[in-house]
């Protein structure tokens, strides 16, 4: 988790000028459109060609992610990303021989395949790419070997204290609700998912008409649309599309919830529930999540060298606002106080021009990294497009830009006036129990209350008489 400091004059005028560029390089961008193409089995096919480029880069978005994934079973989706291409040497090709990649990112709302190589090759990424979706090497022994690879991946990993408790935070707020479980999965999930279950999954998700093919590079077109009609010809066309409807989530518990891990400082978490990625209000909660942490660090100078962030993240359904630091036990108390109120603020006190555009300056490079490579980058806009139901593709900074104070109030209104929030703390609960103790409800992870004792007036025992 990244240091929040403010920055220099002069980094500032390096990040001013970056914005410039981007601004400047986002309608030749916008303008250079795909040709789009729909196969028979109702695959949407967007091509770029740049003639004399010697690379090309593929991309297969499949539109469902792990929030799908059964209640149990997190990493199912995860798992089945990881079987597509199942032996180490398919990957080590695309990076030995082609000077390229091949990877699959799995996130709540989709899976994305993404292969980098050299354009001459691309007749054989397109294979490769065949193989793994239509012939899914979903063989006992393989789901085993890779299952136990994923777990031991994951028991493998560094879990942070900032990393607990941004899956406490996510548990906390949307509980049982699919995005409160970890889009990688847990050890103790996998081990319950079996070859049944990912066959499940395949069938009901990976279907030509639930998927984008984008192609980007030096490519001929017509030839590429010859060779993916013979090679994904044949993909299955799935009869009803599984749509993204879940149980909505219940209010989060009001009460702090601490979960104890012995550290030398304690990670604070405080969350709403945010707006969805195809809400108008998008950006203005970006872009009001960044003026809420400057807010608190402002009220708040010793928060300046402490880890602290706000931010608002979105998917397919509405998602999360949340707000963390890295402070001393003592100060978890104020420290979500003075949270609280840096992000209630913008309900009630106006927002000023300049903290306004410097929200946006860090909202639009965050969004358009400099050093991004424009041709890997360039489809997800359109990928985007098909995820989340998008009407068209966005001007991000023409958006950005014209996010005004009335909206930052309108959407903080919206988000955080009378409205549930969760908040944890992670830390070592004997001190966090001290220093919480009298200050706010709380209760600890894993901790049984014991029943408050009875005030009842204990009665005598009946003596009975023999009459006899």
């Amino acid at each position: 988790m990244p240091v929040k400091k403010r920055l220099p004059l002069v980094q500032w005028i390096a990040f001013s000028a970056c914005l410039l560029l981007i601004f400047q390089q986002a309608p030749a961008q916008s303008a250079d459109l795909p040709d789009s193409q729909e196969l028979l089995n109702g695959l949407r096919v967007l091509i770029w060609t740049k003639p004399g480029n010697p690379e090309v880069v593929v991309k297969l978005r499949i539109h469902s992610g792990s929030a799908f994934d059964l209640a149990g079973k997190s990493g199912e989706m995860a798992l089945l990303g990881d079987i597509l291409f199942p032996d180490p040497a398919t990957a080590d090709y695309f990076t030995d021989q082609m000077g390229g990649k091949l990877n699959v990112s799995v996130n709540y709302d989709s899976m994305t395949i993404t292969m980098r190589g050299k354009a001459e090759q691309v007749d054989h990424m397109f294979e490769v790419l065949r193989n793994g979706i239509l012939s899914t090497p979903l063989t006992p022994d393989i789901v085993a070997r890779v299952r136990e690879n994923r777990i031991k991946l994951l028991k493998d990993s560094s879990v942070s204290p900032s990393i607990v408790a941004d899956r406490a935070i996510a548990v906390r707020l949307f509980g049982d609700f699919p995005y409160g479980r970890p889009s990688s999965g847990s050890p103790e999930d996998l081990g319950r998912v079996n070859r049944g279950d990912l066959m499940l999954v395949h069938e009901r998700f990976m279907s030509s008409n639930n998927a984008t093919l984008a192609i980007i590079g030096g490519v001929n077109k017509s030839r590429a649309l010859r060779t993916l009609k013979q090679l994904f010809g044949p993909w299955r066309k799935s009869e009803q599309i599984v749509p993204a409807t879940f149980q909505a989530a219940k209010p989060p518990d009001s009460k702090l919830l601490i979960v104890n891990a012995p550290s030398v400082s304690t990670e604070v978490r405080i969350a709403w529930r945010g707006v969805s990625r195809s809400d108008r209000d998008y950006y203005t909660a970006k872009i009001a999540a960044k003026i809420a942490e400057d807010r608190w660090e402002s009220s708040n100078p010793e928060l300046s060298s402490k880890p602290i962030f706000a931010r608002s993240e979105s998917f397919i359904l509405p998602g999360i606002v949340v707000v963390g630091a890295s402070v001393a036990h003592t100060a978890a108390v104020n420290t979500i106080g003075s949270a609280r109120k840096a992000v209630e603020s913008l309900i009630t006190t106006p927002v000023a021009p300049a903290e306004l555009e410097r929200a946006k300056r860090e909202v639009a490079i965050e969004n358009n990294s400099p050093t991004a490579n424009l041709l890997e980058d360039q489809p997800d806009a359109w990928l985007d497009m098909d995820t989340y139901k998008l009407t068209a593709i966005q001007d991000r900074p023409s958006l950005i830009a014209a996010v005004s104070p009335a909206d930052i109030q309108r959407v903080a209104a919206r988000l955080f006036k009378d409205t549930p929030l969760a908040t944890v703390a992670v830390g070592d609960a004997p001190q966090l129990k001290l220093a919480l103790q009298g200050q706010m409800p709380f209760e600890v992870l894993g901790e049984i209350v014991a029943p408050p004792p009875s005030t009842k007036t204990p009665t005598k025992p009946e003596i009975k008489t023999n009459p006899n």
